[in-house]
């Protein structure tokens, strides 16, 4: 092994306001938050999500290839269709599910992020 993962790093103009829908969806705690820079980590302290200030940010567009998503995120939950109000709740999009997903349903974030929500 090489290194271990630190950190998912997404950029958005609103590092502040995209850590608060993330922290909503996981329950972690912010750790950092500066104006340009918020991060998030689990509370066995491994994982963290951090959100970098890109004022020019270009959302991808799901499913347009002209605007490809470039990185997602997958969330594990119970109960999907409960899990779905409460991502749409907080400001979340539905976007296109691929016809043939049998366990996943595809969201955006309010920037524009693409995220899953995936059940076993």
């Amino acid at each position: 092994m090489i290194a271990e993962l630190r950190s998912v790093v997404l950029d958005t103009p609103d590092p502040a306001a995209l850590a608060t829908f993330y922290a909503a969806i996981t329950g972690w705690k912010t750790v950092a938050d500066e104006p340009d820079w918020v991060t998030l980590q689990d509370e066995g302290g491994g994982v963290r999500l951090a959100f970098q200030l890109a004022p020019d940010h270009q959302p991808p567009r799901w499913p347009d290839p002209n605007f490809p998503q470039q990185s997602h995120l997958d969330f594990t939950v119970t109960d999907v269709d409960s899990g779905e109000q409460q991502v749409l709740g907080l400001g979340a999009t539905a976007l296109p599910t691929p016809g043939d997903a049998e366990n996943f349903r595809v969201y955006a974030d309010p920037h524009g992020h693409p995220f899953c929500l995936c059940w076993d």
